[in-house]
């Protein structure tokens, strides 16, 4: 019975409850402060009426006290409630735990389509372990979207032509709703699936029933060298090795650095000469048109996984 009258979705994620936390607080302010001014207004509207003696109300000076009181209170609320979110954007946005799971996404009218490390492909479903973080890569294929599975607390748009992440941690096996919550066409309600969390041992068995002939490292391996990029990339004096460039700091013709992760991976590729690499010619041509959503993916998964450069540079 307690399940049916319900409000909100159950919590089923390590930040289910921060967000839960910071909810409640909202709502207690803002019915406090309703409560608080209907009230006031009430009471005031029955001492100061109009009555026999007493046809105008009297002036009411200044006072500073009561002036600072109502400008102070409100800021430190909202200062409370500023703080306290972003300290949560940062933890679910901007600080995936080291290691997370990656699993890429894509958004595409009107279904999801995932792929795990190992190669293994779901749509509208996705298998994910217990107690342990995911991390979402995320793009569309053509109209904004938006991962919401709201049994997790979480939320994120996915736009064309460009990589969200977000990451969260299931706390209990169940099945979770998982929802498109951004208007993206026709038939927006029906882009809808499921979380389904699993113990880890149900998990490792649900990979390897479902294990595919590579993963997509390799795949993306095996398209680098069907592109030719292996004709520039593995002769240094052409282009620059890839040998643990992600998630370095890449030095560019114009004297700035940026930091090599999906996004400028996926934009060297379909736009090279965004981003110059300093002492290096723009010889490289454009893939725009000729890989597809999953193509890329692959292809980043392959940079990622290639090994660090050797300490002796040899």
């Amino acid at each position: 019975m307690g399940s049916f009258f319900r409000i909100f979705p159950e919590q089923a994620s390590t930040i289910a409850a921060r967000v839960d936390g910071l909810y409640m607080f909202l709502l207690g302010v803002a019915v406090f402060f309703s409560g608080l001014i209907f009230l006031l207004i009430l009471y005031f509207a029955i001492k100061y009426r109009r009555r026999p003696g007493h046809t105008r109300a009297q002036q009411v000076g200044a006072h500073n006290l009561l002036e600072a009181a109502w400008i102070l209170i409100p800021l430190a609320i909202t200062m409370v409630v500023f703080v306290w979110g972003a300290k949560l954007y940062a933890m679910v946005m901007l600080s995936p735990p080291a290691d997370a799971l990656e699993v890429y996404a894509i958004g595409k009218q009107w279904m999801w389509k995932f792929q795990h490390p190992g190669g293994q492909r779901e749509i509208d479903a996705l298998h994910v372990p217990v107690g342990h973080p995911v991390k979402m890569t995320m793009t569309s294929q053509d109209a904004i979207h938006s991962f919401y599975v709201p049994a997790f607390r979480i939320k994120m748009d996915v736009v064309p032509g460009r990589y969200t992440t977000i990451w969260f941690e299931a706390s209990k096996p169940g099945v979770y709703h998982l929802f498109c919550a951004e208007y993206c066409g026709t038939n927006h309600s029906r882009m809808r699936g499921q979380v389904i969390a699993l113990p880890p041992t149900q998990y490792q068995e649900w990979l390897r029933s479902n294990r595919e002939v590579e993963s997509m490292a390799a795949a993306g391996a095996h398209l680098f060298q069907q592109m030719g990029c292996a004709m520039c990339h593995d002769a240094a004096s052409l282009a620059p090795t890839l040998v643990g460039v992600f998630g370095s700091s890449v030095p560019l013709a114009t004297d700035d650095t940026v930091l090599a992760d999906e996004a400028y991976i996926r934009e060297s590729i379909l736009n090279p000469r965004a981003k110059l690499v300093a002492g290096y010619a723009p010889i490289m041509p454009t893939f725009q048109g000729q890989l597809s959503e999953e193509d890329l993916t692959q292809l980043v998964a392959y940079i990622k996984s290639l090994a660090p450069k050797p300490a002796g540079g040899g």
